[in-house]
């Protein structure tokens, strides 16, 4: 499971415990179905009304990417990269095509492919920023609904509010506090209810999954700087370089970035260059 997801999964059941047991005479009055029922139902609803049933049923299924670990393949990315180059700085297509079977990454994938049909260097440029503006638009479309939900539940826990007034004015003169307190409950718990899914469940799915884009778009402009380079033929040891520091985290400009320990051997370096 992703640490920080636990993390915040484990403070928001002590939050919701500690709110339960100590704050409360009896732990049961913080549960109440019909005002739950409201603001899922409600939620729910709306939601389905505002987008199609394609892109909720596909929305439904990024829920486990909140909960779920990836594995960078950045690393294993730039290796592929610099393999290739190496192949296509000596003309040995045949090689690249054997390594593009084994590419896990489609969109590097096609890339080379393009390079290797000797497309011109602004259509290939032109290809992977489409294919980029695609995908950034389609996940951040994706994880905007989960921010129509965050806005749609606590507008149906004021509507259970109204409901549990409305229905608590029509048996208040009698002063039955064994009728007028449930309906009063239902009043009360429909905006708790609505307030927390929106900001413990929704709100932060969105954040994630929008979190979880920039990575993507960090990446695939990384390969694609990748592939511009192996198009342009340079040196597969600057290839290397240059993708290294595109991924490098933030470093103080005045300090100066970290010493790498992973550089590409000097006899290597020599080697191409007399190549070139």
């Amino acid at each position: 499971m992703n640490p920080s997801t636990l993390i915040g999964i484990t403070a928001s059941v002590l939050l919701l415990a500690t709110v339960v047991l100590f704050t409360a005479q009896t732990p049961s009055s913080f549960f109440n179905f019909p005002g739950l029922a409201i603001v899922i139902t409600g939620t729910l609803a709306a939601t389905f009304i505002s987008y199609p049933m394609r892109e909720v049923v596909r929305v439904t299924r990024l829920v486990g990417l909140v909960f779920r670990r990836e594995n960078s393949r950045i690393d294993e990315d730039i290796q592929t990269l610099v393999s290739m180059a190496r192949h296509w700085f000596r003309g040995n297509i045949r090689a690249i095509e054997a390594e593009l079977e084994d590419t896990r990454n489609p969109f590097l994938r096609t890339g080379i492919s393009l390079v290797i049909a000797n497309t011109q260097d602004d259509e290939i440029h032109d290809v992977l920023r489409w294919r980029i503006a695609r995908m950034r638009a389609r996940e951040y479309a994706e994880s905007q609904i989960f921010r129509t939900m965050a806005t749609y539940a606590p507008a149906f826990g004021m509507l259970g509010t109204l409901i549990g007034l409305i229905n608590m004015l029509e048996v208040i003169n009698g002063g039955d506090l064994t009728v007028i307190g449930p309906r009063l409950a239902v009043a009360l718990m429909s905006t708790f209810y609505g307030i927390l899914l929106a900001n413990l469940l929704f709100k932060p799915i969105a954040v994630k999954l929008e979190r979880r884009t920039e990575e993507r778009l960090i990446e695939m402009h990384m390969v694609m700087e990748g592939v511009m380079l192996v198009a342009k033929r340079r040196l597969p040891s600057f290839i290397e370089d240059t993708l290294h520091s595109f991924m490098a985290e933030h470093q103080d400009e005045i300090r100066g970035p970290a010493p790498r320990t992973d550089a590409p051997d000097a006899d290597a370096r020599k080697q191409e260059e007399t190549v070139a």
